[in-house]
């Protein structure tokens, strides 16, 4: 029931007298009740206190007019510096709350139901405004934190660090140590940040993610490896960065998705970057590409669009070592491959026997880890070979002239 304006009138002009003591006992209550608010610096503390002084005399204003203050929360927290809100949690604002309405409602338990009323009306207005504050803040943070972690994918993908770029990924969070690998596929039409994140420290991984238009890039860092009794690092159970893509997989969309090689820190990321992303613009010639796939593994195909890496890569890694190891090798391979990877037609050749091919080609995928067996790798293989001779016939040709 409304109080009568006389009533009304004599009422406020007594929270109005009281209001002073009201806001000293609220402060020696926080300090018996709360201990968080007792270990709180001097400055911090002094500002809990205005946050409760502000309530109170709110409550005041919004008790002579309800309809005249639209948003309470800015009445309430405007004294407050800012970095209170980073310095108590929404959990420790409501307590302060309560603490303040039970002095209030103490302190006004023999006067008329109206104002009981009010208060228990106040106080759950200015918790949902509360909430409302902490919600903002933590939709500003988040929406930063989105900006932040775009900037810092996109200096890894161009490569150009700055000095500020540690001190960036140190503000996301970042929990990765050690090797990084770069995931590169299609956006989903609704992309799921949480999942993919969650999905990764399941697997002791973090991700820094960006989204790119169509294009959808993740940035895989190992969490800190388990150490044993003796601090040696254990390795067990650690997840390949093949198994965490595999594992991230459902949180990308339709189409090709391409693993970069692996580097050994963040600062080196911009390499596998380069190669994920050149196989993500050649994976569509692979018909039959697994998801994922490894950058290394469309070698070719990178090769032939013109990557020099992918080139480069094939001679060092498969051409030269085979070329130095062994001519003996080379020439098999080579036989093989022209054969239509047929034994018998090798050793015939050759003169040899098939088993002394199949010896060889037992070596050949020794020194280089390739299987020229399989249809897939015989092609890089090949790709190998032709690039190698290519370069070796220009190198002598460069010193005839």
């Amino acid at each position: 029931m409304e109080p009568s304006a006389a009533t009304k009138e004599r009422t406020l002009a007594w929270l109005r007298t009281v209001s002073g003591e009201l806001s000293t006992a609220t402060i020696k209550r926080l300090e018996e009740t709360l201990p968080w608010y007792g270990d709180m610096p001097p400055g911090r503390r002094s500002a809990v206190g205005l946050v409760a002084q502000a309530g109170i005399t709110s409550f005041i204003s919004w008790f002579d007019d309800p309809r005249s203050t639209p948003w309470i929360a800015a009445d309430v927290f405007g004294a407050a510096p800012r970095e209170l809100l980073r310095s108590i949690s929404l959990q420790q604002t409501l307590q302060l709350i309560r603490v303040t309405v039970e002095v209030v409602e103490e302190r006004v338990k023999d006067g008329d139901d109206s104002l009981r009323e009010a208060i228990l009306l106040y106080s759950r207005e200015i918790a949902f405004a509360s909430a409302d504050v902490y919600a903002r803040a933590a939709e500003a943070r988040g929406l930063w934190d989105a900006r932040l972690e775009a900037l810092v994918v996109d200096s890894i993908l161009s490569g150009e660090y700055d000095d500020e770029l540690p001190s960036r990924i140190a503000a996301l969070g970042w929990h990765g140590h050690g090797e990084v690998s770069v995931l590169v596929g299609t956006t989903p039409r609704m992309l799921d940040v949480d999942m993919l994140r969650r999905t990764a420290r399941h697997l002791a991984a973090d991700v820094l993610i960006g989204v790119q238009g169509r294009r959808l890039v993740l940035v895989i860092g190992r969490a800190e490896e388990a150490v044993d009794e003796h601090g040696t690092p254990s390795g067990a159970n650690r997840p390949s960065f093949t198994d965490i893509a595999k594992a991230l997989e459902p949180g990308f969309g339709d189409g090709h998705l391409v693993l970069g090689h692996e580097v050994p820190s963040l600062v080196d990321a911009s390499k596998s970057a380069k190669t994920a992303l050149a196989g993500f613009s050649v994976a569509r010639a692979w018909r039959n590409a697994p998801r994922p796939a490894l950058a290394d593994d469309l070698l070719p195909e990178r090769a032939l669009a013109g990557d020099p890496v992918a080139r480069s890569t094939l001679v060092n890694r498969v051409y030269k070592p085979l070329k130095l190891h062994s001519t003996e090798l080379l020439a098999t391979l080579w036989c093989y491959l022209d054969n239509g990877r047929s034994l018998e037609a090798t050793a015939r050749e050759l003169f040899v026997h098939p088993n002394t091919v199949r010896y060889r080609l037992k070596r050949v995928s020794d020194v280089i880890g390739w299987d020229a067996t399989g249809a897939r790798e015989a092609l890089i293989l090949q790709s190998a070979l032709i690039l190698g001779s290519i370069a070796d016939h220009d190198g002598q040709a460069g010193r005839r002239r």
